[in-house]
């Protein structure tokens, strides 16, 4: 009996699985039940390419949307008018007293023009080079947020507090104070769409960055100032006069959007993903 039991495993062991499959491997065809998407790791000189036209892109298409003056001082006044019935229009208040403080709003002036991107590269070389594995997903994120923004700019056309014309008489700090704080401001003006103020890509990019540093980085004080950014960039685009507080709440929209691109691609959000590149399967 024992040995027609063997027989019997035997057989069944020896039969060909349904299909012409081989045993050791899935059929062709049947849905995998895998969790997130296995990253790859990326490549410095496809990363290089891809960022620099990627920003080369994004700023060709922002400056060639229509300067749509009427439009972007009638927004501009609706924006105002909405945050006063919500009782937040203190931006106004904000910018006279911190440009009051010369050097306070002066070091806000070249934070504004510099931060915004020094930081970004930064933290996108961090993750290259320590999370490989969830750069791409990153990455992704970053640049959805980023495209999703352009359409904001088409869109609504929005004068920042500085450029209203009927607005309580905001200070444009950078050309009171000759700094240059702003590619919408003094000789750089005539190159830069001076009504693409919503979405605010300051906030966007920066809350970006702060959720990369707090969930990512080792060390405490470091989480700390990464989540801390986000809120000086706030405090910087008001009292700088270039973004209302709405144009913030957009920038948040804008991120919230590049993270579900970039779960949706990579079923997990990058934080998520493993550190490093799974190595190739043999």
């Amino acid at each position: 009996m024992g040995e027609a039991t063997a027989k019997t495993l035997e057989g069944r062991t020896a039969s060909p699985p349904p299909n012409g499959e081989s045993g050791d491997r899935p059929p062709a065809g049947r849905p995998s039940r895998r969790g997130p998407r296995t990253p790859r790791r990326p490549r410095l000189w496809f990363e290089v390419l891809l960022i620099a036209i990627g920003y080369w892109t994004y700023s060709l298409v922002r400056n060639a949307v229509p300067e749509q003056r009427a439009d972007a001082q009638r927004n501009a006044d609706w924006i105002w008018s909405t945050e006063q019935t919500l009782h937040i229009a203190v931006e106004h208040t904000v910018n006279k007293a911190v440009n009051s403080v010369t050097w306070l709003i002066v070091g806000m002036n070249y934070y504004y023009a510099t931060l915004h991107f020094v930081l970004t590269i930064g933290v996108l070389v961090w993750l290259y080079r320590r999370h490989p594995g969830r750069y791409g997903a990153a990455r992704l994120a970053l640049f959805a947020t980023t495209a999703v923004a352009l359409l904001g700019y088409y869109l609504y056309p929005l004068a920042p507090p500085r450029l209203m014309d009927g607005g309580p008489g905001f200070v444009d700090t950078v050309l009171v104070h000759h700094t240059w704080g702003s590619m919408a401001s003094g000789n750089l003006a005539d190159v830069s769409n001076q009504y693409a103020a919503m979405p605010s890509m300051h906030i966007g990019w920066s809350l970006w960055c702060g959720v990369t540093i707090a969930l990512l980085a080792r060390w405490v004080w470091v989480r700390v100032l990464g989540a801390l950014y986000p809120v000086a960039t706030l405090a910087v685009i008001v009292s700088t006069a270039n973004h209302f507080w709405l144009d913030a709440v957009g920038g948040l929209l804008c991120l919230a959007f590049g993270f579900a691109v970039s779960y949706a691609w990579y079923r997990a959000f990058p934080y998520r993903l493993a550190r490093q590149v799974a190595s190739a399967s043999r």
